[in-house]
């Protein structure tokens, strides 16, 4: 069950119920975990003051932007979970390293620097915006695990080196042309298409 997103921005937060309100009676709370590592978010659509709840949407999420969700549908009683992480950057160093992944290894670290550095905020919104499409694309392919293995050599590790070696614009092009072609590989034919399909690996990225 998806959030409209236009339902979100037209609602209003009632302190007495530490939560937003929208028009139709549908219910936002955001409430941040006391340790600080993350935070929850419940989404409850045409919710009646002291009526019946209808159809949720959970989302807990970390700092690492790991992240799960729980999709409700009363209606159906049917009940769909899925989890990931919004950065495919993230999610390739996850694949690489399996069990020893470090969110904070070199890296993850290195491109976090140059994207706080040297990318653009109009392109780094882009990122989170539309990253979170591609992993979730990914994620439905057979075999998704070398995709990211490409995406870790011809992305991650390309951009890394580039880095090191001072060349700065090799790299920011790298980094914004794996998001146009992902954008254009996965994403648009899912949304053309309504749902993912199997899709050939990506193609070449250009400096």
């Amino acid at each position: 069950m998806d959030i409209d997103k236009s339902i979100i921005k037209d609602m209003e937060y009632d302190p007495s119920r530490d939560r937003y309100i929208g028009k139709d009676g549908s219910e936002l709370k955001v409430t941040p975990y006391s340790d600080g590592t993350g935070y929850k978010i419940d989404y409850y659509r045409q919710t009646t003051y002291g009526g019946t709840v209808h159809d949720s949407t959970h989302v807990k999420t970390d700092l690492n932007e790991k992240w799960t969700r729980t999709d409700n549908d009363r209606s159906s009683g049917s009940q769909s979970k899925s989890s990931g992480t919004g950065c495919y950057l993230t999610t390739a160093c996850m694949q690489h390293y399996a069990e020893e992944f470090d969110d904070n290894c070199y890296e993850l670290t290195t491109l976090r620097w140059f994207r706080d550095t040297f990318v653009t905020e109009e392109d780094i919104a882009h990122y989170y915006e539309i990253a979170p499409s591609i992993v979730e694309a990914i994620n439905k392919i057979p075999g998704c695990e070398k995709i990211y293995n490409y995406i870790y050599e011809n992305v991650i590790d390309e951009c890394v080196k580039a880095i090191e070696q001072g060349d700065y614009k090799f790299a920011y092009n790298r980094y914004k042309n794996s998001i146009l072609a992902f954008e254009e590989e996965y994403v648009t034919p899912s949304l053309k298409k309504g749902k993912s399909k199997v899709l050939p690996m990506p193609s070449p990225l250009f400096a």
